[in-house]
Parts: structure tokens; C-alpha cells; sequence
């Protein structure tokens, strides 16, 4: 999964939450759902952070590498 993959993902599961059609348990399954989506996506965004971080330096200090392959389609 790239972070494109994850935005995606992360829209989606706005959506279901909006549906109407939730109701009772099934709302508060998709809830809980989310919350779990959440906090794996915080994550994997925290880890994306350090990644971009880690790539700045090397730039700074004239190591050329490429992009981490988390980060190269964007």
C-alpha cells in the first residue's frame, strides 16, 4: 500500500460512514472500524514523516538516493 492507496482507503470508509443506511449495531461496528483504520493510518503517515525526513538529510549532506519506495507514487 502506497499513501495514494491509503487516502483512497481513508475516503472510502468516510463514506460508509456517512451512509444513511447505518444504523444500530451495524453503525457502531463501522465506528469501531474506523477507529482502528485510524490509528494504523496515523501510523503509517508517522512513518512516511520519518521517511521524508531521513531523505531530506541525505540530500543535505550530497547522498543521493532515490525516494523510499513508500513514497515514490505519491
Amino acid at each position: 500500500m502506497n499513501l495514494s492507496t491509503l487516502n483512497s482507503s481513508l475516503f472510502a470508509q468516510l463514506d460508509r460512514l456517512g451512509s444513511e443506511s447505518l444504523k444500530g449495531d451495524a453503525l457502531r461496528e463501522e465506528i469501531e472500524r474506523s477507529k482502528s483504520i485510524v490509528s494504523v493510518s496515523g501510523q503509517i503517515i508517522d512513518n512516511a514523516k520519518i521517511a521524508i525526513q531521513a531523505h531530506e538529510l541525505q540530500l543535505e549532506y550530497g547522498i543521493k538516493s532515490p525516494l523510499p519506495k513508500m513514497l515514490d507514487q505519491i
